[in-house]
């Protein structure tokens, strides 16, 4: 597994970009399949809903580190099986979604490389969406590690 970070200096937009241990079918099944989300994404078991098609919708609530829960939901504003993902996230206050963009591109049967992009409206927004986004990744190579074993 590689990774790569890049922050824009000038604006608030972060992108990172690894290289996993599996095909792009699984990374997608990984990130679109509400059991294994769930088991991956620090989600509460039983709160994840998705319906993974243009305009469809989805909501999880999530699990802090120290116990703490809180919703999410949103919607997909895009969607390529096994290649793109732009999934929209509700903000209390805000008119228009925050968009994430996960992209897929396979690189040979059991690798594929992944990047994570996501343009905020201020850097502290940035610095703690990157944070989160950078976790996602750790526990998703995990999790696909753990499922490579079985």
């Amino acid at each position: 597994m590689s990774t790569e970070q890049t922050t824009a200096a000038n604006g608030f937009s972060y992108t990172l970009t690894r290289t996993l241990d599996a095909p792009a079918a699984k990374v997608w099944r990984a990130w679109t399949t509400p059991e294994q989300y769930a088991q991956w994404a620090y989600a509460a078991a039983g709160s994840v809903e998705m319906d993974v098609r243009p305009g469809g919708a989805w909501k999880a609530t999530m699990v802090t580190p120290d116990g703490g829960q809180f919703p999410l939901t949103g919607s997909y504003l895009e969607v390529a099986e096994n290649r793109l993902l732009v999934v929209g996230m509700d903000v209390p206050g805000k008119p228009v979604p925050a968009a994430m963009t996960m992209e897929l591109d396979e690189q040979d049967d059991h690798h594929v490389r992944i990047v994570l992009r996501q343009t905020c409206d201020t850097a502290e927004e940035r610095d703690m969406a990157e944070q989160g986004s950078t976790m996602l990744l750790d526990s998703l190579s995990a999790f696909l590690a753990e499922e490579t074993k079985d």
